[in-house]
């Protein structure tokens, strides 16, 4: 399995950023080739953290891409600042 994590600073509104990425990109997700599991966390202080798990580096990768797009298009004046972004294979779970 592989996962991509997106960190965001300066949330404005955490509220309806969820609200947003649940109706919208969870969705999107779901189409996502080898789907595993998606995850928006509000970390509290205008922070929020996404988690994409997928089976295999492409569908990581694919996340990432479809991302960056929905926070251009749908996003960008909740989420003010360009998000950290890590992906990598995952080497534990539970």
């Amino acid at each position: 399995m592989y996962a991509a994590v997106r960190r965001y600073e300066g949330v404005t509104d955490p509220t309806e950023a969820g609200r947003l990425v649940n109706e919208g990109f969870v969705p999107l997700m779901r189409q996502v080739p080898g789907f595993v599991a998606y995850y928006w966390v509000d970390a509290g202080n205008g922070v929020m953290v996404s988690t994409s798990v997928f089976q295999d580096q492409a569908g990581a990768e694919e996340s990432v891409s479809r991302a960056a797009d929905f926070v251009r298009e749908s996003l960008a004046p909740l989420l003010p600042n360009p998000p950290q972004v890590m992906a990598g294979k995952v080497v534990a779970s539970a």
